[in-house]
């Protein structure tokens, strides 16, 4: 199992609606954060060994409307 985080820029005006769209229809993304910054949105995703990540983020979150850029971050392994 991946894990990754991805940043969204969202419209002016459309980070709830983005938050609630990737909720709701992106299956692999455990937890959707508001934030501050220059990001609206902190997106934690889990996906598959074989999952492109290249391929998950253009085509299951860019995709979204509302969306306006995306920064994905790799993440290598959790402590706790």
């Amino acid at each position: 199992m991946q894990t990754i985080f991805v940043q969204v820029k969202c419209e002016l005006g459309r980070a709830y609606d983005v938050a609630g769209s990737v909720a709701e229809t992106v299956d692999q993304v455990s937890e959707v954060h508001s934030i501050s910054g220059d990001y609206d949105l902190m997106l934690k995703c889990y996906l598959e060994d074989d999952t492109d990540i290249g391929h998950f983020v253009t085509e299951h979150i860019q995709t979204l409307p509302g969306v306006k850029d995306t920064f994905t971050i790799i993440a290598f392994k959790a402590f706790s």
